[in-house]
């Protein structure tokens, strides 16, 4: 199989060119090439494939195999993939997910792209479709209590569960102890991505992340877009802020008008090989 390593702000993926090739089992595929003393290592596998109802298709699979709805870093990856490997010319693309169809504007240098902004959609706060068991329109500092101590969440889903909870530091926090007690919490009826969010300004945050399925990673791109929506429902934030993640800078705008949600960060091949699956 051949595979091109990607990483969006250090959240790296393997990334297979449908177009020319056959996963036949991606879960089983993911878990080999996601170990990092095995395989290629990585946070996961992500296949782009022909589309019928767009430019291409993104399959995204984490670690442990589990299949997931979509990956801001992710998808950034796959806009410069399909326009450098020549899957696609225009620099205003659409791609395909489990979440719905995404438009990526492409930012070019040198007839290769550097920065992407993503139309991620509209956020959305209904707690049954996120899900999380709660009652109400909206999980805005709902409480929860982990081992006996009570946090306050906010969720969000931008096409995949996100909980949110803010802390006074990011920097030395339990997020390897509190992550997986977050992710299989019993009002999650499909685990969750936890984000673990310090506000340095108005328009400034520091984030880290646990992601379902893959544990702690440098960087989520949903779980960024999910963090700026509820730092503005909880007041702590404008509407555009930059977002410091363990493996770099995003920026996020949550535009009232349209309800829509737009990221905007870099993306970098690293590099192309074969392996035998």
């Amino acid at each position: 199989m051949k595979f091109t390593k990607m990483e969006g702000l250090g959240n790296d993926y393997v990334y297979v060119n449908c177009f020319e090739e056959e996963v036949k089992d991606p879960s089983k595929v993911s878990i080999k090439v996601s170990d990092r003393h095995f395989g290629i290592g990585s946070d996961g596998l992500i296949l782009i494939k022909p589309s019928d109802k767009a430019d291409v298709e993104m399959a995204m699979y984490n670690a442990d195999g589990s299949q997931a709805e979509m990956c801001g870093n992710g998808i950034r990856c796959v806009g410069k993939y399909a326009y450098d490997h020549g899957l696609v010319k225009d620099t205003e693309i659409t791609v395909n997910t489990l979440a719905g169809i995404k438009n990526l504007s492409l930012k070019t240098e040198n007839n290769k792209v550097v920065e992407v902004t993503v139309d991620m959609g509209e956020p959305i706060l209904n707690p049954a479709d996120i899900p999380v068991v709660a009652s109400g329109e909206a999980v805005i500092r709902k409480q929860i209590t982990i081992q006996g101590k009570n946090y306050e969440i906010t969720c969000v889903s931008m096409g995949n569960p996100h909980a949110i909870i803010f802390v006074d530091s990011t920097k030395d926090y339990p997020i390897e102890e509190l992550g997986p007690l977050f992710e299989n919490h019993a009002v999650f009826p499909k685990r969750t991505n936890t984000e673990f969010v310090e506000v340095i300004s108005r328009n400034e945050v520091n984030m880290r992340v646990w992601e379902r399925g893959s544990g702690e990673t440098l960087a989520c791109g949903t779980g960024a877009c999910a963090t700026c929506v509820a730092c503005v429902l909880n007041d702590k934030t404008d509407d555009e802020i930059t977002i410091h993640l363990l493996g770099g800078d995003l920026k996020v705008k949550w535009d009232r008008y349209t309800n829509r949600v737009f990221m905007t960060g870099a993306a970098t091949e690293v590099f192309s090989g074969e392996i035998e699956i």
